[in-house]
């Protein structure tokens, strides 16, 4: 296997803070009484199954090309879920009295350098990283809409939290030209420094997503707003 140890138990603990912060926030809209938040964690669960399948291509060596197609797939998936979960939110929260601008943000991401196999062709496995990329830019922004509308929804935290994963990407498209270009090695995978230290930040992001989603949890005993879970 390409990975070292700690770079595993990095992969392996990224994995399970996401899983933990989705449980956290859809605890947090049961508690609270909120539906719409209930659906918004379980949209988390496509990228949560997509990062297994990440694991699963470096438990083979990166050999088989399909497993991480399979994951950017499911993780298009999973932004299109997050995306729709947080209109259903929006839609339920009292409009400002004034006009208010909501603007998408559109980007691509190209990986240029070092990009790894695809089983499905490098051209389709850009279109879908790109779409991905405009969906997830487009969930933010309006994560921030309903930051402003209701700060109780989700804390700054978790909002946080979900805008370092761009901390992420940008840094993982650094690390692949400092292996490839600079260091010499086929892949980023093959870079276990930089591959590791890439991984590490996206392990920060979804750290603050369930810090952020305890918190709430934390603030809403604290001001007596949690309902029966029967609501």
């Amino acid at each position: 296997m390409l990975l070292s140890l700690p770079n595993w138990i990095i992969h392996v603990f990224s994995s399970l803070e996401w899983g933990v912060a989705a449980f956290l926030l859809f605890r947090h809209g049961t508690l609270s009484g909120r539906p719409a938040l209930r659906i918004f964690g379980l949209s988390m669960l496509p990228h949560w199954v997509g990062s297994f399948f990440v694991l699963g291509y470096h438990a083979t060596g990166d050999t088989i090309p399909f497993m991480l197609d399979m994951s950017e797939v499911i993780n298009l998936f999973g932004s299109i879920a997050l995306l729709v979960a947080t209109l259903g939110i929006l839609r339920g929260l009292p409009k400002p009295a004034g006009g208010e601008m909501t603007a998408t943000a559109l980007i691509g991401i190209m990986l240029i350098a070092g990009r790894p196999q695809s089983w499905m062709g490098e051209d389709v496995f850009d279109l879908i990283l790109q779409l991905s990329s405009v969906v997830y830019l487009t969930f933010l922004v309006l994560l921030v809409v309903v930051w402003k509308r209701d700060r109780t929804v989700f804390s700054g935290v978790t909002i946080g939290g979900f805008w370092f994963v761009l901390v992420f990407i940008l840094v993982t498209v650094g690390c692949m030209y400092l292996a490839t270009e600079i260091r010499g090695y086929p892949t980023l995978s093959h870079d276990d420094l930089l591959h590791g230290a890439a991984e590490s930040l996206l392990s920060i992001s979804n750290l603050l997503i369930a810090l952020g989603a305890q918190k709430s949890i934390t603030q809403d005993r604290l001001t007596g707003t949690i309902r029966p879970l029967s609501d």
